[in-house]
């Protein structure tokens, strides 16, 4: 149902709020280079610190902006179960294609917890969802074997896949078959990820680089993998750069240099050190991007 280079969008932030008129302009720009859906309200949205009333404005207004052209899947996960329905069910409300739900943080469930979580959400909202698995953030990691559970229920229809491991997402594939589409949750990996059967990305990268991202994607789908292969190692300073802080630090001083937003953050988020600054600064330069 999702498939291509779905961009997990910034927050723009000016002066403590969320700037409407940066993110509006920062979607007109991924849909007119090719970016095939907008994921607001993920980790690169600074979602752990938008309160809810933002968290649901930026969702609403990512689905006025939008107008159809592409799908809008929100970001609606939180460690809270409750949480997540009542996030899950103003997305709907909303009029997002679908919801993305990252798997809950800190609690550290075991795996029949993860599985009650989702199909909790799934039977109190009748909306798409995507399970979002980045044990690096959240400190524990969906098996294969869960993920091959959650995909027999029917509006469960794809899955992030952010555990750094091509092994874990070819065991996803092999175990789901066509009931789940896997999406890279990692930029770097979306080559090897899409080679072992994922449909494509939610990306970080596209926040600056949206049409190679899409084109990246597309070459692969299309077959043509010399090409796929070529934009990879094109891209792949960008990949590292983007993560010499933590995500989205970089990303959105990348996107204050290239002079699209103010590249303010939320605490306990802060701007980029000097030399990690200094290192995005040329990788910028060389991608042409400043």
């Amino acid at each position: 149902m999702f498939t291509g280079s779905l961009v997990a969008i910034i927050t723009p932030f000016r002066r403590g709020k969320v700037d409407e008129r940066a993110l509006a302009e920062l979607i007109e720009w991924q849909i007119a280079n090719g970016t095939n859906g907008i994921v607001p309200c993920g980790t690169t949205g600074e979602s752990a610190t938008l309160t809810h009333s933002e968290h649901n404005r930026v969702i609403e207004l990512t689905v006025e902006v939008v107008r159809r052209r592409v799908p809008v899947i929100a970001g609606t996960g939180s460690n809270s179960t409750e949480e997540a329905i009542t996030l899950t069910k103003h997305a709907k409300q909303a009029g997002a294609d679908g919801a993305l739900l990252i798997t809950p943080y800190y609690n550290k469930p075991t795996q029949e917890g993860l599985y009650r979580h989702y199909t909790a959400v799934a039977e109190a909202v009748d909306l798409p969802l995507v399970l979002y698995n980045i044990p690096g953030r959240t400190g524990v990691n969906m098996l294969p074997s869960t993920i091959a559970r959650l995909s027999a229920v029917n509006t469960i229809v794809g899955v992030k896949e952010g555990s750094g491991s091509v092994q874990q997402a070819s065991d996803i594939v092999q175990m789901c078959g066509d009931r789940l589409t896997m999406l890279a949750g990692d930029d770097s990996l979306t080559l090897p990820m899409m080679a072992v059967g994922g449909k494509g990305v939610i990306t970080v990268t596209a926040n600056i680089m949206p049409l190679e991202m899409a084109a990246l994607v597309k070459a692969f789908a299309d077959g043509r993998i010399d090409e796929a292969r070529r934009i990879h190692f094109k891209l792949s300073p960008l990949f590292a750069a983007l993560f010499y802080e933590t995500n989205p630090i970089p990303v959105k001083e990348a996107l204050g240099l290239m002079k699209k937003i103010d590249p303010e953050l939320r605490l306990p988020l802060c701007p980029m050190g000097q030399d990690s600054r200094e290192k995005l600064i040329r990788v910028l330069k060389d991608a042409a991007l400043i």
